[in-house]
């Protein structure tokens, strides 16, 4: 009985990852990679009204967020290809060049890590003349 004792606790040790073993940690994976297509419009006048900007590409996600110019505006999922965002006036007040770019910001992970990193896209040109 004595020797069924210790080899139940030495099944139960090895089992449960005992003898010092260290658990792995996964490393975030790559995310899916947004990429955007198009802008529209692609340029606003300089002191005229707030608008719409519609944000066309691929991969986007749930929870994408539309990035302008450092501002991250309230983003409106619409499809996996499509994005909109409210440009209030006060971001188009003076003449200028904008960068747009749209981040999935990933998802997080469990105890043991993984998840997936956030990604951006490339960069399109919005002009304000």
């Amino acid at each position: 009985m004595k020797i069924i004792s210790v080899l139940w606790l030495t099944v139960l040790c090895v089992g449960c990852g005992g003898y010092g073993s260290s658990t792995k940690v996964t490393p975030p994976q790559p995310g899916a990679v947004p990429a955007i297509a198009q802008l529209a419009p692609n340029t606003a006048t300089a002191g005229g009204p707030g608008f719409t900007l519609t944000v066309n590409g691929s991969n986007f996600a749930g929870n994408s967020v539309v990035n302008w110019g450092g501002a991250t505006p309230a983003t409106t999922f619409v499809t996996g290809k499509q994005l909109m965002t409210a440009i209030p006036a006060s971001m188009i007040s003076t003449a200028s060049t904008v960068s747009v770019t749209v981040t999935n910001p990933g998802t997080p992970g469990g105890q043991y890590g993984g998840g997936t990193m956030a990604e951006t896209s490339n960069t399109m040109t919005f002009t304000v003349k």
